[in-house]
This record gives structure tokens, sequence and C-alpha cells, in this order.
């Protein structure tokens, strides 16, 4: 059996944190891997790194790397800081942290058409085995990063652990939660959206009492505005350490755009579609631009394809959603309500392409365990407990013929142990995912995994007013929380485990964090189990 599970050693670096924060004044993290020498680099202006480095969509053989040269990061052009030219960047992937032994090794060019981003796709390594890697400008080196190569397809794993995490609003918290992420001993980070907020930012800064510029606070509609934006967000120690330490996988939900959004409609009435699909172009390349993903996800104008699937050996394939771009408006004027229109057959989440494709990917999976990270909740979720029921219509509920049609291949006995990742709620929720959810004694597919947000929402409460009407009003809803945090997931062949972490506040920095509740489903037995 091969463990994906990262070996233990004193190659492996330093994992402890020396320093808590989120200053904005960090420059790039000192050359080295070591969370802590990210947290605690001093502000050098002129680094180039100060975005630091990243990596993502593991694969066998490879996986895409990703910096942004920004000396600047919140320079109110957009550039960073940088020439309006193209830069030379050189890259290394080595087999060991000093580098002795490098693997891979290429140039490319940073351009300002792309923000002087780089997404280097290395291929030809060997799979499930850490590499790490680094970039160099002009005298200038970057931190270095670690990766991993994902196992191969046969491989029968004995082990995965992933993390995964949303919502984001760097006004209302610090990133503490991804402080902590960065300690774990994780295979994979999967972001479920709302890696930045769009709404407009008091002269204040939010919580964290930074004085910004106006063009950096303003909501953003344009490219430079959506940089800053990304800038912003990007340019915290503890999410910086996060992204060197672990690879990632990412999709976005509505923030990243404008809230609520749906294929070319924005949130606000009586605007101009074409205006929208403006607005929705900057920010597909601005959200290219700052993040690790493929070329294959590179937007090509107002359309951008980042569905997508990812295998573990024969332990887990995720399948990765977007359900934002291609799905039907709102029903009933995206008003929490009971309204028929909700009903109407044909209605759809994932557009018919995204549906077959996912359909197809989890009818041919030969995998232990089908992982679906995606971003609205699944499960029904009635609001109010009692006689009447009210549902969210941004959320699957709102499209109910949609899940109707995934549940019917969830309950294909071809399909093994479908398990449904979900941010959006900016709070923890456990859910057993029923053939009919009003009728308790019915099948249970799957079960449904809802991770709270990193700061959205400030620092919250462990069972809110909201979090009680839900667990009295839906039976098959086990645990909810309102605290900040994140959930990992340990995958074996017999069980998936997820575990749910929590953060008593965020509206300051330094946090500790603890495991609030713990579930395990069982292979060929669905259904949610206090571990």
């Amino acid at each position: 059996m091969i463990s994906a599970r990262r070996p233990s050693g004193p190659a492996m670096g330093r994992r402890e944190l020396l320093v808590g924060g989120g200053a904005l004044s960090l420059g790039a993290a000192a050359v080295g891997f070591s969370p802590s020498k990210a947290w605690a680099a001093p502000a050098f202006q002129d680094d180039p790194f100060a975005l630091g480095v990243a990596s993502g969509d593991p694969w066998p053989d490879g996986f895409v790397l990703w910096t942004r040269l920004a000396p600047e990061p919140l320079a109110v052009d957009g550039f960073g800081g940088m020439p309006a030219r193209k830069v030379q960047v050189r890259w290394e992937v080595a087999a060991d942290q000093g580098f002795r032994k490098i693997v891979r090794r290429g140039s490319t060019f940073a351009t300002p058409e792309l923000g002087h981003s780089v997404h280097v796709e290395v291929r030809g390594l060997n799979p499930g085995r850490e590499y790490f890697y680094r970039f160099r400008v002009r005298g200038a080196e970057s931190p270095i990063g670690r990766t991993k190569t994902a196992p191969p397809p046969w491989a029968p794993l004995k082990e995965l652990a992933f993390g995964f995490a949303s919502c984001q609003a760097w006004f209302e918290g610090y990133y503490t939660a991804y402080r902590h992420m960065a300690e774990e001993d994780l295979d994979l980070i999967l972001h479920l959206g709302d890696y930045i907020y769009e709404n407009a930012i008091g002269a204040d800064g939010g919580v964290r009492k930074v004085a910004l510029a106006p063009e950096v606070r303003a909501e953003p509609y344009d490219l430079t505005q959506y940089r800053l934006r990304h800038a912003l967000h990007r340019y915290d120690p503890d999410i910086i350490a996060a992204h060197q330490a672990h690879p990632w996988a990412l999709i976005w939900d509505d923030h990243e755009i404008d809230d609520n959004w749906v294929a070319d409609k924005g949130k606000d009435p009586g605007t101009d579609p074409a205006v929208f699909v403006k607005r929705k172009e900057a920010a597909f390349q601005a959200y290219y631009e700052n993040l690790p993903l493929r070329l294959a996800a590179k937007p090509k104008g107002p359309d951008a394809r980042l569905y997508r699937s990812l295998g573990y050996g024969r332990l887990a394939k995720f399948h990765m959603l977007d359900t934002r771009q291609y799905r039907d408006d709102q029903a009933c004027n995206d008003k929490t309500s009971d309204c028929a229109d909700r009903l109407l057959p044909g209605r759809t989440v994932l557009g018919d392409s995204q549906e077959k494709w996912l359909f197809d990917g989890l009818k041919s999976s030969d995998a232990t365990w089908n992982i679906v990270p995606q971003q609205i909740p699944v499960t029904q979720v009635d609001t109010v407990p009692g006689d009447g029921r009210a549902f969210v219509m941004d959320f699957w509920d709102g499209y109910k013929p949609a899940r109707d049609r995934l549940f019917e291949r969830f309950a294909d006995p071809k399909v093994r142990n479908p398990i449904v990742l979900t941010g959006d709620m900016h709070r923890h929720m456990a859910a057993d995912l029923k053939l009919d959810f009003d009728d308790p004694r019915s099948r249970t597919l799957g079960v449904e995994f809802v991770g709270t947000s990193i700061s959205t929402k400030m620092d919250g409460m462990d069972l809110d007013p909201g979090g009680q009407n839900l667990l009295d009003a839906n039976e098959h809803i086990k645990f909810t929380s309102y605290q900040r945090g994140y959930v990992t997931c340990t995958l074996n062949k017999d069980t998936c485990r997820a575990d749910f972490k929590v953060l008593p506040y965020v509206t300051r920095p330094g946090a500790p964090v603890s495991v609030r509740k713990s579930f395990v489903t069982e292979n060929g037995n669905p259904g949610l189990q206090p571990a």
C-alpha cells in the first residue's frame, strides 16, 4: 500500500509557528521552506516576491507553479510596482529542500498583460512524492515552496489527508486559520470560493484598522480594481504561508465577481448585461493571474472552464464543480421562500455540458471515495422550524430538479461513496443526503460537509439562533457551528473522517485552533456517525 501522507524526518524543515500576525507590511518570505520565515519576514518594498509562491492542481507527473512579481502589491495602477514590459523568470524544482538534486528547471516570462504572473506547468516528475520549488528574477530569489505530485491512478493508497476552506473577507478578520493549515500534515488544500470579496471597504480598513488608498477600497469593476482586490487578500503572511506549504486546488463562487451573480447577470437590478460581461471578464482574468491555475483555466474573455477532476490513486477522485457560471437565474427574485418556480422542470445549477461531465465522471470512477467539491449547499436547508418552509434560492434548494438528477446518479450502485464538500454558508454543517428529505426513513445516499468561513462574518459564535433553526427544521442536519475555521478530512479504504476546526476569534490575530466536532462515514454504509 502507498501512503499519500508526508514522511517525517529532519529533511522536512521546521513547522513551528514563531510569529503570529497579518501585518500588511509583509514582504516576501526569506529563502528556505518554513512557515515561520514567511510570517517573520521583514518588509522589503522592492522584493518582487512579496506575494509569495504557490503550487496547484497536482497530477501524478507534475503540478502548476505560480508566482506574481509585485514589489509594491498595492500600487494603485494595479501593476504591483512592475514596469510595463515582460521580465524573464527562472524556476527550479528539486527533490530535496537543499536543492542538491534539481530535477527540472526552466525559464518563462512574466508579462504585463497577465499582471506579471507566472504559471509553470511542470511535467515528467515521479508520482506520489514531495518536491520543492523556487523562482529567481534579476538576482532576487523567492521563498522555497513545498508541493507534491498525486499518486499514480492504480495506487492503492493507504491514506489521504486534505483540508478545505472558503470565504475570506480581508476586512472582517485575520487569516489565522491559514497559519494553522500551514502546520497541518496535508496532501492538498481545496478552496471552495470567495477568495476575495468585492464589497467596498470602509476608510478604517475594517477590523484590521489599516489605512488603504481609495483605489484599493472601492468596489472593483475593472481589471485594475480586481487586481488590487486580489493583491489585498493575498498580501497577508498567513495565506502566503499556507500556499507555500501545500498544493491547492481552487474554484470560485460569487464574491470573486459580484454577490450572487448568475451567468451574465449581476446582483444590481437593471444592470446592462453587456456591462456585466465586461466586469466578469476583468474578474476572471484577475482570478487567473493571482492563483495557481493550469493553462486550461485561463479565461477566454468572459468564459473560463474551471470544472475539472483530480485523481488520488484508487482511493479518491475529486470532481470539482463550478456552480456559478452556467446556472439558471435564482427563482423568486432570489428571496428566501418556498415558491413554485424552484420546482420548474429542467432547472439547472451546472448547465448541460458540466452536468453530463459530472455524471459521466461519477459513473466511470473506480475510486473508493467520490469527492464533489463545490460552493452551495446540496442538502435541503429549511430555514423555518415548525409549520411552513422557506429555502434559500441561491442554494440547490432553489434548483430542486437539478438536485433530483444529481441524486439519481448518487443512487446508482456504480457510484461509490459520494461526499459533497461545500463553502458559502459561513458556518460548519454536517448533513446526510437523503433520497427524499421529507421522509427521514428514506435512503441515505451520501454525506455533505460544509466548511465555515476563514474570516467572513468576523468572530461568530458556536450555536447561533439561525443554526438552532436549521437543527430544529432539518432532521438530516446533524451539526452546525457559526465560528470561523476550516475542515480537514482523512480518507482510508474503510472510512472518511471530517474534523471541523474552529477559532475562538479572528478580529485579532493569534487565535488557537481546536476540533469542535468530528464525523466519520463508512465505505459502503453512507451516513454520518460521530467520531
